[in-house]
């Protein structure tokens, strides 16, 4: 429910910013470009496995809430040494998930609305993704480490996005129809290209 009412919540506020401030397409533009080049342009950062106990978030959730290092049962809340009710590790995670869940929607969100603006489709299409992708999770972490150009594929159609936003608020506009084909196309290349590389290696 946390994630279902964080959602609604920035979707709420982002329809009426849009209503009320134009300008804020820009925004929405710029993080999707920023995350598109993000993953496009190479960096030096070598991917290794992540201590979770030094996640920004996780420590961040620590600092807020009080809470001791080890589990009781699936409580989330135990008896510590000095006798104060304190989160358990299964409390920070939660935490950790939904606030996790924010941050996700920073580039989810604005990509909805790059293609509709009407809150209804913005709100439903992201909470079928939530439903999707958490029961699909494994199948989908397992595609995207198989599939090599979907990564790369999805980077560009945050960049298309980015970019139609813009154009639209320059008065050029995007219709849905081609908006649609285009993410369509970037994403079915970027598997069919994956197969492909994997099948002649």
């Amino acid at each position: 429910y946390g994630a279902i009412v964080m959602r609604a919540t920035m979707i709420g506020l982002g329809a009426a910013a849009l209503h009320e401030f134009r300008a804020i397409l820009l925004v929405f533009a710029g993080i999707l470009v920023y995350s598109s080049a993000k993953v496009l342009i190479p960096g030096d950062e070598e991917e290794e496995e992540e201590d979770m106990s030094e996640n920004a978030i996780v420590k961040f959730s620590r600092n807020v809430i009080d809470s001791v290092d080890e589990f009781d049962g699936d409580r989330f809340f135990t008896l510590g040494v000095d006798g104060l009710k304190k989160a358990t590790p299964l409390f920070i995670c939660m935490i950790a998930v939904e606030i996790s869940d924010v941050v996700f929607a920073v580039d989810s969100i604005p990509a909805v609305f790059g293609v509709t603006e009407n809150p209804l489709v913005v709100f439903s299409s992201n909470i079928f993704a939530i439903m999707g992708l958490r029961s699909l999770y494994t199948i989908l972490s397992k595609a995207a480490s198989d599939l090599e150009y979907l990564e790369p594929a999805v980077a560009l159609v945050l960049g298309f996005i980015g970019g139609k936003m813009i154009a639209e608020y320059f008065g050029y506009h995007v219709s849905t129809e081609l908006a649609l084909a285009v993410v369509a196309t970037l994403l079915s290349g970027g598997v069919g290209l994956s197969v492909l590389s994997r099948d002649q290696a």
